[in-house]
């Protein structure tokens, strides 16, 4: 031969497995974010807070977000499944077109993985920002919860010497709960209205929350806490202020 015949390669992204891959992808990225992010906001219940409306909002869109994700990983496997098989010590001929090889690929890779953790970071900070802003608001009534196995006490500090194992709350009113534990780690949990914090031995923890829905809401323990930790769970009743104080009121407090 007189002089050295070069052959190219095809572009990787003319493979038949590419495209089937990346079609699969398509497919399966808007099947996860729809079904996922329909679920999960479902299993939530109704939101009975801004709170609990702003974690369900932001759970959907996280998870449109991480769909691409899963549906590559699906893409991949189920390319790979409709595959024709082979057999042998070598490797089929149509491998040698190895995606991670490609300087585009990796560099895509890294910038969107990159974009996505900022994302996640900054969107995750606002909402702490404005979800932690009744702490701050002198209008809001304090309330402080004990946690001990297996129950929950409540005491209305602004109220005199108020004491209950259900909760009561005024609807539409702020509210900072100062928690903590009087044995073991447990977790405070109102579960419509988004918030959930830990209940530490020796040490208060505060949060924040505004109902917004008038009803009976379920409160309880988010932490293994010991032999009857699934029974560690009890009720709060978000009442018209007027109710609020009637009962207030009937258990020897001060308005």
């Amino acid at each position: 031969m007189s002089e050295l015949e070069v052959t190219k390669r095809p572009s990787i992204f003319k493979r038949k497995d590419v495209r089937l891959t990346a079609v699969l992808w398509v497919i399966f990225s808007i099947l996860i974010g729809y079904i996922a992010g329909t679920v999960q906001a479902r299993s939530m219940g109704a939101a009975a807070s801004e709170t609990m409306s702003t974690t369900i909002n932001m759970m959907k869109i996280f998870t449109w977000v991480s769909a691409p994700i899963a549906g590559l990983v699906a893409a991949l496997a189920a390319t790979t499944l409709l595959s024709k098989l082979h057999f042998g010590d070598t490797p089929p001929a149509e491998a040698d077109h190895e995606i991670r090889n490609s300087p585009r690929i990796a560099a895509a890779w890294i910038v969107v993985s990159a974009l996505m953790c900022l994302f996640a970071v900054v969107w995750g900070m606002v909402v702490l920002q404005k979800d932690d802003a009744a702490l701050l608001n002198p209008q809001s009534m304090n309330i402080n919860v004990v946690g001990q196995q297996w129950v929950w006490n409540f005491d209305y500090i602004d109220s005199g010497k108020v004491r209950s194992n259900d909760l009561y709350l005024p609807v539409n009113k702020p509210v900072v709960f100062h928690v903590t534990s009087n044995d073991v780690i447990h977790s405070f949990w109102i579960v419509q209205m988004g918030i959930k914090i830990d209940a530490n031995p020796a040490y208060v923890t505060e949060t924040s929350v505004t109902p917004n829905k008038i009803g009976v809401f379920d409160v309880r323990c988010a932490e293994l806490c010991g032999l009857l930790h699934a029974y560690m769970q009890t009720k709060v009743h978000v009442v018209s202020q007027a109710d609020y104080d009637t009962w207030i009121q009937s258990q020897g407090g001060k308005i």
